[in-house]
């Protein structure tokens, strides 16, 4: 389906046809996309209907002024740094001059927490139920967020029962993403509502896993939910890689998890870089920062740095 920022930007990014033109083929009133540019009206869904295959004869297609790669940090057992990973991905691509939006979608609000806003008031599950613009704050340089809190956990059965549910995000995030350049989406350590939302809107998804059996137990399950939403809703989800963290090179049980694994997950992307166990990135946490503001020349800043390069040069 087209919007009507994909007519604005189709017009901006080919100045040489006229408005008036492509208005006449579509059989739309004259000035109409005109008087919806100035935000004198809208341009309602017969208009958009009208405009599509037009717009498709001179080039158009779905999803070509969409800017952002969406990501989803996932992984349904808990403690395995996936907020931490969101927010210092996110804050190494925005030091790597990269647009980043991190949006919060675990009811337990961890990410919004460290990032400063605890309770906002303006959150994601708002535009997921009433259909309102996604909240989106700066945060610092090249870095926003969209926010939640424990709200959000008492919109899962209204969301499931809400026609389209599963595609709410994925409609909030389609009006911002031509702003950014990443979109880092925190997901809650289940295979919940929530989850699945964040895989349906996504490009990728990066799984976290700590190098301990506790954590590896499970792993088919995720990956099975992934290959269901791959094969029914999003044909475009690819898995970005595993990213191992948490990990204690002196253990030689971490070692050979990791190397155990790369054999396993044949076919399945490992990230070179790995995120060591290091102290620095909890008391980051604990002083509500990232690592690169509260320590930048500690492990876990440069184990960072390497993992938001390989995602850029993928």
């Amino acid at each position: 389906m087209i919007t009507q920022e994909d007519v604005f930007a189709f017009f901006d990014n080919n100045a040489a046809i006229k408005v008036s033109a492509i208005e006449k083929e579509a059989d739309i009133p004259a000035s109409t996309i005109s008087k919806a540019r100035e935000g004198v009206r809208e341009l309602n869904q017969r208009h958009l209907m009208a405009l599509l295959p037009v717009l498709k004869r001179y080039g158009f297609r779905e999803g070509l002024y969409d800017q952002a790669r969406i990501i989803s940090v996932i992984n349904h057992k808990g403690g395995v740094a996936k907020t931490t990973t969101v927010i210092n991905i996110g804050k190494a691509l925005a030091l790597l001059g990269k647009r980043v939006l991190m949006v919060d979608m675990d009811p337990q609000g961890n990410l919004s927490q460290i990032m400063g806003m605890g309770a906002p008031e303006a959150q994601v599950v708002h535009a997921l139920l009433k259909n309102v613009p996604l909240p989106v704050f700066h945060i610092d340089e090249n870095l926003s967020l969209a926010p939640s809190d424990l709200d959000l956990a008492y919109a899962d059965l209204e969301l499931v029962q809400m026609m389209g549910g599963y595609n709410r995000l994925k409609s909030a995030l389609h009006p911002v993403r031509r702003n950014f350049d990443y979109v880092l989406i925190d997901c809650p350590p289940a295979l919940n509502i929530f989850t699945n939302s964040a895989l349906v809107a996504s490009n990728g998804c990066l799984i976290t896993l700590q190098p301990e059996v506790s954590a590896i137990k499970g792993l088919n399950n995720l990956f099975e939910r992934i290959t269901q939403v791959q094969n029914q809703i999003n044909y475009e989800l690819k898995v970005e890689g595993v990213l191992f963290t948490l990990v204690d090179k002196r253990l030689k049980l971490h070692q050979d998890m990791m190397s155990e694994l790369k054999k396993e997950l044949n076919g399945i992307k490992i990230f070179d870089a790995f995120i060591r166990m290091n102290v620095a990135i909890k008391e980051s946490q604990l002083a509500q920062q990232d690592i690169f503001t509260y320590d930048p020349l500690s492990n876990g800043a440069n184990d960072y740095m390497a993992v938001a390069k390989e995602i850029c040069h993928k």
